[in-house]
């Protein structure tokens, strides 16, 4: 589906699931970016999440559209846009609502041990 060092789309249920088994098994940090394509400050801060990925191999970075996976975004009871959430093991280990370059960067830092630049 896609390779390490990128941003991973999950487009359907079943992407959305594969991937989220795939970060559960690898015991990695899985970053997940829910955005919505309308949305002005999801697009701004998915150029950020890209270079992000790509100096991070070590994370996993998913992005779920909420207008597509509107089920999931509910899942995980969430109501403002963007929002990242940072987890291990399947579990939530941390949060960040809003286009925050800075927290975001300084949270997976917290979590994965990595700098990222």
């Amino acid at each position: 589906m896609a390779e390490e060092n990128q941003v991973i789309s999950c487009h359907t249920v079943e992407d959305w699931t594969e991937q989220f088994e795939k970060g559960k098994e690898s015991k990695k940090l899985v970053v997940v970016d829910f955005m919505a394509s309308r949305c002005g400050a999801c697009r701004s801060i998915a150029l950020v999440l890209a270079e992000f990925a790509k100096k991070t191999p070590t994370v996993i970075f998913l992005k779920v559209d909420v207008e597509e996976l509107k089920t999931v975004f509910e899942e995980w009871a969430l109501e403002e846009l963007p929002a990242f959430l940072f987890l291990k093991e399947g579990k939530l280990v941390d949060k960040v609502v809003g286009a925050k370059k800075e927290e975001v960067q300084l949270t997976i830092a917290k979590h994965a041990g990595t700098v990222v630049a």
